[in-house]
């Protein structure tokens, strides 16, 4: 099995490290040479985007696997290899591409799912729409098994609550009924695989855990996991956020994750941020 990683970051890497030790051959592009030589160290082939030529990488691969954001409010594999990638994506065995659960826009805390209205307010969001939308006319005409993972909040070893809480610049910030959905990378990493050997001619996933909770919530039990301060609360209109830290308050909803577990039999590794957070403490995190 070959899979084609483009844009091969945190969650492609959790994924990695399910199938190397299983044989695949993995081809995974980045932007940055350094990077590059630290994939090919870990047994990778890598390829420096708008460098090295993958024409012949999408000839050869098996399964296909999209980690890249929008750009210009477009989506930048297609827009650079679609003409390659069209006429061989029927002959692969599974297409993925990660999104995001800002699809949904504002729900004002109410729960959605696959199948609710994609309402983005944020330009991030929009162009997330889009992007969904250029993979699947393109797999739609190729009848090429595409399956789109809208992803929550992304957490996991090196990314959480607690270097901010070790160096004093975590914040409690308050907004009314906000709630955020999570998910930890290694249950981001086990879905994928499910999927892939699932053998399914194409699915839309929302990939979170089963409990979404209010970001002041997260900052508080990690400080008591390391049994520091509390930070004290900041009430969102007084917290002087950024332009994209703030868009991130400006949707309010609880992601459903039903469809995924129930089609691919899935149990979370941690349905919950209180024991992923545990889980990365406890391996040193």
């Amino acid at each position: 099995m070959i899979l084609l990683s483009f844009g091969h970051g945190y969650s492609a890497s959790a994924l990695e490290r399910r199938l190397m030790p299983q044989g695949w051959e993995i081809i995974a592009t980045t932007r940055d040479p350094k990077k590059a030589e630290a994939l090919h160290a870990r047994g990778l082939t890598a390829r420096v985007w708008g460098r090295d030529d993958l024409s012949g990488d999408i000839g050869r691969a098996t399964h296909i696997l999209s980690s890249v954001a929008p750009e210009g409010g477009r989506d930048p594999v297609l827009g650079a290899w679609g003409g390659a990638l069209a006429p061989c994506l029927d002959e692969k065995a599974w297409i993925g591409y990660l999104s995001t659960t800002g699809v949904y826009g504002d729900h004002g805390g109410a729960w959605v799912d696959e199948t609710s209205p994609l309402t983005p307010n944020t330009d991030r969001g929009r162009a997330r729409v889009a992007a969904e939308s250029e993979w699947a006319a393109v797999c739609r005409q190729t009848k090429a098994p595409l399956h789109i993972f809208r992803l929550a909040g992304i957490y996991g070893p090196h990314r959480g609550p607690f270097e901010k809480l070790r160096n004093g610049t975590a914040r409690r910030i308050i907004k009314g009924e906000q709630v955020f959905s999570r998910i930890h990378v290694e249950d981001i990493a086990m879905a994928l695989e499910a999927s892939m050997t699932a053998q399914k001619r194409g699915a839309l996933y929302n990939i979170c855990d089963d409990m979404p909770a209010p970001p002041e919530d997260v900052i508080a039990y990690g400080a008591q996991l390391l049994g520091l301060p509390i930070p004290p609360a900041i009430a969102f209109e007084h917290a002087d956020l950024g332009p994209m830290a703030a868009s991130f308050y400006s949707e309010n909803k609880r992601v459903k994750n039903d469809h995924v577990k129930a089609d691919l039999g899935l149990s979370w590794l941690y349905p919950d941020y209180k024991s992923g957070l545990k889980a990365i403490l406890a391996a040193g995190g």
